[in-house]
């Protein structure tokens, strides 16, 4: 059946008097779901379902072009399914006339609109769950000032706007004002958390603050909301609309004293190593609708129902299974359709006259700069530094889904009309495209610089705890990377602190964050999918080592982050948890047959961050398997070690990790230190703009001051062990760098680890050419040839050494061995004037360890 009827629009705006209504009945048999196919002649724009496809495809694929298209310019994706919406609607796409009959005809709207709000029910179900309302009763008088005070020129600003934007004549100015002081008010907080998320800045005190100031900023306009809708009720009297107050009071009273307990029978019902029974699970999404339905029947929206019963869900295990199934289809899928719907709705040809785009330009400007300066007023009396407060005003101005869905809800209940939806549509899309590009230019945060002394293995008191942040990718990593620890000596007098940190790429999620699991309470609910089924792993694996070894403490933690700047969680979480050593497994494993394949191109490029930017010694272990299926027995010899010594910080720090090890009844080690011979040339260099030349030609000017150090460093080893019949020590002459590879190819098979110095920066005769012809330059010359010609046997610790660069050098604890009164002397002569907390160490490390430029930018 063919549609029929009158056609229907609404018009109105700026100076309209009175509305024009024309009616629009649409009809078509209720048979027309699917087509019978084109073979017989039907046509698959007559059917509802083909076309429902077609629309679903259209904006799907139109939001994320644009989500490609915007995503150098950090725009949030509520941006791209907005401008989706807009250019599939009637301003762009939808002026064709056989594009909007054919792809959205009238007859689709209901089916799609309601689609776009069970989407946007579960999507404000889910903000309920994700939303801490525990975080409210720690929240400090600064942050509630600022949320409270922040809302009140956004009102004053409606005000003012609605003197100018005219609506129905059958709803009151309170109504009118209510919505357009919350449009202007509310604060996006899921869309602020993946701001702050992105920028670094989530776990900051400024993130913090931001995030407290809009939890509270949201659940007010909630509140406010709520109120609004029902005084929008057409027809409504005052009493009736005091019934719709107190029956969503009595609601939420329900849900608290109600719906909440039986929450939490279902969690104490539900076994710690089982998972949640489907029916459960299937009860909790059924209710997201059936609060829905609730609140709809009462007079408010059914978002609000949604929203308070997605809060009463308490933190745990239970909201992350809901989110783990529900938040992938719900954000992918779901609610794209409402974003579009709301740019379908926005006619910018509504928007018309000199007067209107004055209006338009006057409402940008007042709504970006009224809360913006509220905030930073109030930021400045509780004596927050200017920055901070002008990133904080910028940021309580994120706008984003929030704000839709209550224009969304303002349309609905014929607040707005085309003209002042379209204006609000534009506003919050400028406001919430510019946060965070503003952000990023205005706003460089300077991380204090933590002072502590032990940044490297070589230097603290042999008796010290040595603190390890052992980084790893999959489960493979963990036997080697255990026993290399188990091997290096713990001890109760010489404890081993271990950070076992899990490096798991950001996907999907918007969100990078670092998880900090409890110790001995990992495996307490069984695994929701494969990253957590690896992260239960290794966290088990470590744990186990652990219980089963003394003098070692081990803190697991995950970090999920984007691979570009995962380097940046490791070195942060290092100088935070006062590291001595990183260590990184090698972006290769071995195979069956023995030879080594590349897991992935992005482990390469983290591990050249972290050389460049550590704030402590790194090793990257090349896994050939240490053993890596039994630990080191005190009683029997099990490892044998080998450190080649060709001089350097790099080569003293690989010696002091040895040595180390040597402690250990059963490990053997061997030194083996290479000397240039008579015919050895002497290094030339050429100059180049490249920044390791600071770092080369201070290495040739200080050459006898280093070769002095390592003399000195050689002699205190070799005393010290001279009775020790499980280290030997000898020294081989070689001239050049083929007769050095010539010598470690000649190696015996007995050593199962090779440890070695970078040798960053060094310029030795011993090695020239090698590096010619080095397939991973991260590891150095000799690093570089261990990895790729020795057998498959034999694996490989590359070790790098803190330099220096911060104050805290002056006070490196001592002791009275001239080595390390040496090396200090060169530590505070090689100093930069100090620029400020938190830049001196970067900038130094950049220079000297040459990589950083081309990940500073």
């Amino acid at each position: 059946m063919g549609e029929m009827g009158i056609v229907s629009t609404s018009s109105g705006g700026l100076g309209a008097k009175n509305n024009e209504t024309i009616g629009m009945i649409v009809c078509y048999s209720p048979k027309m779901i699917t087509t019978s196919g084109i073979w017989v002649g039907s046509m698959p724009w007559d059917y509802s379902l083909p076309v429902f496809l077609l629309q679903i495809t259209l904006i799907i694929i139109t939001t994320r072009f644009l989500v490609f298209i915007l995503k150098p310019l950090r725009q949030p994706k509520v941006i791209s399914e907005i401008l989706g919406g807009v250019l599939l609607g009637p301003s762009v796409m939808g002026r064709i006339p056989k594009f909007a009959d054919i792809v959205f005809p009238l007859r689709s709207v209901l089916i799609l609109e309601t689609m776009a709000n069970i989407g946007l029910l579960y999507f404000l179900f889910l903000v309920g769950i994700e939303m801490d309302l525990y975080v409210i009763k720690r929240i400090g008088k600064k942050a509630l000032t600022i949320a409270i005070i922040g809302m009140i020129p956004p009102f004053l600003i409606g005000i003012s706007l609605s003197f100018f934007l005219q609506t129905s004549e059958d709803v009151g100015p309170g109504t009118f004002l209510l919505f357009l002081g919350v449009t202007l008010s509310v604060t996006a907080f899921p869309v602020l958390a993946r701001i702050l998320a992105e920028l670094k800045l989530l776990n900051t005190e400024l993130g913090k603050l931001a995030l407290s100031a809009a939890i509270i900023n949201d659940l007010c306009a909630w509140i406010l909301i709520s109120l609004a809708v029902s005084l929008a009720k057409t027809g409504a009297t005052r009493f009736a609309s005091l019934l719709v107050v107190v029956s969503a009071v009595v609601f939420v009273m329900c849900c608290i004293f109600v719906i909440r307990p039986a929450i939490a029978w279902i969690i104490r019902r539900t076994p710690e190593s089982s998972n949640y029974n489907e029916f459960y699970i299937c009860l909790i999404v059924s209710g997201v609708m059936i609060c829905g339905l609730i609140t709809d029947t009462l007079g408010t929206h059914p978002i609000f129902g949604a929203f308070v019963f997605g809060l009463v869900i308490p933190n745990g295990p239970l909201g992350a299974t809901i989110i783990d199934k529900l938040q992938d289809f719900v954000s992918v899928f779901l609610l794209p359709l409402f974003f579009a719907i709301s740019g379908l709705r926005t006619n910018i040809w509504a928007i018309h006259g000199s007067s209107t785009l004055g209006l338009l330009i006057l409402a940008i400007f007042l709504s970006c700069t009224g809360k913006a300066v509220a905030t930073i007023i109030v930021s400045v009396v509780n004596h927050m530094p200017m920055q901070e407060s002008v990133a904080l005003g910028l940021l309580m101005n994120t706008k984003g889904p929030i704000e839709i869905i209550i224009l969304s809800a303002g349309r609905d209940q014929k607040v707005l009309d085309d003209q002042s939806f379209a204006i609000l549509v534009i506003v919050a899309v400028i406001m919430t495209s510019i946060i965070t590009p503003v952000i990023t230019a205005i706003y460089k945060p300077a991380r204090p610089f933590i002072p502590y002394k032990r940044r490297t293995v070589q230097w603290p008191k042999r008796d010290a705890e040595l603190r390890i942040l052992a980084c790893v990718h999959t489960p493979r990593n963990v036997p080697t990377i255990i026993n290399l620890i188990d091997a290096s000596h713990p001890t109760k007098k010489s404890p081993i602190c271990v950070f076992a940190l899990h490096l798991v790429e950001l996907t999907g999620r918007s969100s990078a964050m670092l998880i900090v699991h409890n110790s001995h309470k990992s495996g307490g609910h069984p695994a929701l999918n494969r990253t957590q089924a690896q992260s239960d792993h290794i966290i088990s694996a470590f744990e186990n080592y652990e219980q089963h070894s003394g003098g070692v403490s081990v803190q697991p933690l995950t970090a999920i982050s984007r691979y570009s700047t995962m380097h940046e969680d490791i070195c942060n979480l290092a100088e935070d948890k006062r590291a001595s050593l990183i260590l990184l497994p090698f972006h290769k494993q071995q195979t069956l047959d023995g030879s080594m394949e590349a897991t992935n191109p992005a482990f390469r490029g983290i591990n050249q961050n972290v050389l460049a930017t550590a704030p402590c010694s790194v090793g990257i272990l090349v896994d050939r398997g240490l053993d890596g299926s039994t630990r080191v027995a005190a009683t029997e010899t099990t490892h044998h070690v080998a450190v080649l010594f060709f001089g350097g910080p790099d080569d003293r720090e690989a010696l002091a990790y040895g040595w180390r090890m040597a402690e250990h009844p059963g490990v053997c080690l061997t030194v083996l230190r290479f000397l240039p011979g008579e015919d050895a040339a002497d290094p030339v260099v050429e100059p180049s703009s490249d920044t390791r030349d600071l770092r080369i030609l201070t290495v040739i000017t200080d050459n006898e001051r280093e070769k002095k150090l390592d003399d000195e460093y050689i002699n205190e080893f070799r005393i010290k062990n001279t009775n020790d019949e499980s280290i030997s020590y000898s020294e081989k002459i070689v001239n050049n760098g083929e007769e050095t590879a010539a010598v470690v190819r000649s190696l015996d098979n007995t050593h199962d680890l090779y440890i070695v110095g970078r040798g960053q920066g060094m310029i030795s005769p011993l090695t020239a050419g090698l590096t010619d012809w080095s397939e991973c330059p991260e590891l150095g010359a000799i690093g570089d040839l261990l990895a790729s010609d020795m057998s498959e046997t034999k694996s490989v610790l590359v070790v790098q050494q803190y330099v220096g660069g911060g104050e805290e050098d002056n006070e490196m604890e001592t002791q009275s061995s001239p080595i390390r009164q040496a090396h200090c002397n060169i530590n505070s002569t090689n100093r930069w004037p100090s620029r400020g907390p938190g830049t001196v160490q970067l900038q130094v490390m950049n220079m000297q360890r040459g990589m950083g430029a081309g990940y500073f930018g």
